[in-house]
């Protein structure tokens, strides 16, 4: 993407505020007119004095004064309202970027790591700022001068007029050249500062192991490395646009002395007043002051360009989940489920998921098992539309899962993941994810029912208390009880256990597990299983390999069977049942929704 249509892509977000922009840039236009205005009314003062006309200079002085009361109000409409906008459309554009990014598929932050989505947020918002700011400020008023002045200078001196042009022609050349030989080294750079954003945001989120392997000093190694790199790619840039910063000034002091110059020669032989002399000069030093700030954004603009292009790609990105306008919304759901010949895979080559068929009867409970990278938590994520078969088709109660609204979808499927995903907020908040307007009471009964009410009521703060980031205030089996409870407090007809209790000592598996059999208890279950209870009871299930359904059926069928089911249950592959827990927290598991 080029500077031009960054710079216009900028600019053109400020069109949710038009009326205010268009009030600005008509300010900048009154700005322009006395930035031009100015050195013409010195040149007749000066004229007026040289021929002793001193009424004249006196009405020349007081055109200036209204002038400049004039530029005065200009500045400070510009002052007010240019910050004000430009810290407006500067939160328009996070809250806008967040929402965009936050709502693509999974696919699309499988690719991209957090670590530089906040880089492109932040570095590409503060760009934006500054660009709206400076346009406003200065680059508008510069444009609409340079673009007055040069028939202006042209119809008062063609000979003075072409030195001026010379000077403009040779700062668009200096930092075109620039541009356009250091463009690759700059965008290196911002890969670069990704890159090390990347690797701080992973060693951030995992202190513990970096501390516990010893590593704090290899990974400040490898930062200084990266650093390094930056270095060496930024300097030959900032090398460029040194050299041209100095090709400016030497241009501009030249222009000067051989505008002097000439205006001696051309006032000796009777072709312009020194009057003129000085407007001429006064005209260049204006034009040097604001072509030398032209070139110093246009310098900036370039360094910003990276960043704001990465900012716009994600702007661009366009959902792989395609939701069709006006789609209804999936009410009443019963819950009967069927997949018809779904084929799927992260890319074409490699399809994960091979013809997939079955149908489940609402309220039925569903174990999901199979090898390792059999597919499993990959066919239970279609179901919530994390990502959309490649071909084939879903149905919730005889409806494609395409043709509804993707909120209502995901508002009937509540899911309790392996890794339960707390956020950095109170267990409240936490809760509260699976109902936004949920009662104290209703977050209480869920949590109850969880077996996590104990343990929250324990703390100062209860359910105020804060859950660390990643929920490692918490022990494992807290973590995952909250994580039931919310699926609890969602109530949704349609739920998904993706092995929600592999990770647990049993003794917490135990209570783990008595909180799920509230949970289940009239819903649609799907289970990865390696628990042999939950596979005995299930009321069917499903044996995926290599993405494809090799059996279905109950536990006496497929151990009859012999085929994979009966060699993972003969391998040791399901985990006998976990002791009874003792039930230290006054209370039985209570059935919720």
């Amino acid at each position: 993407m080029s500077l031009l249509r960054i710079y216009l892509r900028v600019l053109g977000l400020l069109a949710a505020e038009k009326w205010l922009a268009i009030g600005l840039s008509a300010a900048n236009v009154a700005l322009a007119a006395v930035f031009l205005i100015e050195p013409w009314l010195f040149g007749r003062v000066v004229d007026a004095l040289a021929a002793k006309a001193a009424s004249d200079a006196w009405s020349y002085i007081l055109w200036w004064t209204g002038v400049g009361f004039f530029g005065v109000a200009a500045s400070v409409l510009v002052a007010l309202h240019a910050d004000r906008l430009a810290h407006r459309r500067k939160l328009a554009a996070i809250v806008e970027f967040f929402e965009h990014a936050l709502a693509l598929p999974l696919a699309f932050h499988d690719r991209h790591h957090t670590g530089r989505l906040m880089r492109t947020l932040h570095s590409g918002s503060s760009n934006l700022f500054h660009v709206w700011l400076v346009f406003f400020r200065s680059h508008l008023s510069t444009l609409i001068a340079v673009l007055v002045m040069v028939p202006f200078a042209l119809r008062t001196n063609w000979k003075l007029g072409v030195l001026m042009l010379l000077l403009m022609s040779s700062f668009v050349l200096f930092n075109t050249l620039v541009s356009r030989r250091t463009g690759t080294a700059q965008r290196t750079v911002e890969k670069l500062n990704q890159h090390i954003s990347e690797r701080t945001g992973d060693v951030f989120g995992n202190v513990m192991v970096v501390q516990s392997f010893s590593r704090v000093v290899s990974e400040v190694g490898a930062l200084r490395e990266l650093a390094g790199k930056v270095l060496a790619a930024q300097y030959p840039v900032l090398r460029g646009w040194a050299w041209a910063a100095v090709a400016n000034r030497a241009a501009s002091t030249l222009t000067v002395i051989g505008l002097f110059a000439l205006g001696v020669h051309l006032h000796a032989q009777g072709e312009i007043s020194v009057g003129a002399i000085v407007s001429f000069v006064g005209f260049a030093m204006m034009m040097i002051g604001r072509m030398e700030q032209l070139a110093g954004f246009i310098s900036e603009l370039f360094f910003q360009a990276p960043a704001l292009a990465n900012f716009f790609e994600i702007l661009d990105t366009r959902s792989g989940l395609e939701e069709e306008p006006g789609a209804p919304a999936l009410a009443a759901v019963r819950g009967e489920v069927a997949f018809e010949n779904v084929w799927f895979g992260y890319d074409d080559a490699q399809p994960v998921l091979r013809d997939l068929s079955f149908r489940v009867p609402g309220g039925s409970t569903v174990a999901v098992v199979g090898p390792t990278g059999a597919g499993k938590t990959t066919a239970l994520s279609l179901l919530y539309r994390a990502y959309d078969p490649t071909r084939g088709c879903i149905r919730i109660d005889g409806v494609d899962i395409r043709t509804v609204s993707l909120a209502s979808l995901r508002a009937q499927i509540a899911v309790v993941f392996q890794n339960p995903g707390l956020l950095y907020r109170s267990i409240a908040e936490n809760l509260r994810i699976g109902k936004p307007d949920a009662s104290d009471a209703e977050v209480e009964a869920a949590a109850m029912a969880a077996e996590a009410h104990h343990f929250v009521s324990d703390r100062p703060e209860r359910y105020g208390a804060l859950v660390a980031e990643q929920g490692k205030s918490l022990s494992g089996g807290e973590r995952q009880r909250l994580s039931i409870a919310r699926a609890m407090l969602k109530n949704a007809p349609v739920l998904i256990l993706d092995e929600a209790t592999s990770a647990l000592d049993n003794l917490t598996e135990a209570r783990v597990q008595r909180a799920l059999a509230a949970l289940v208890k009239g819903r649609t279950t799907f289970i990865i299983a390696h628990r042999l209870s939950t596979v005995r009871s299930a009321d069917l299930i499903l044996v995926l390999k290599d993405g494809q359904l090799v059996e279905r059926g109950r536990y006496e069928e497929l151990v009859r069977l012999g085929g994979v089911f009966a060699e993972l249950d003969a391998r040791g592959r399901f985990v006998p049942d976990a002791p009874p827990a003792a039930d230290d927290t006054g209370f039985a598991a209570a059935r919720y929704g």
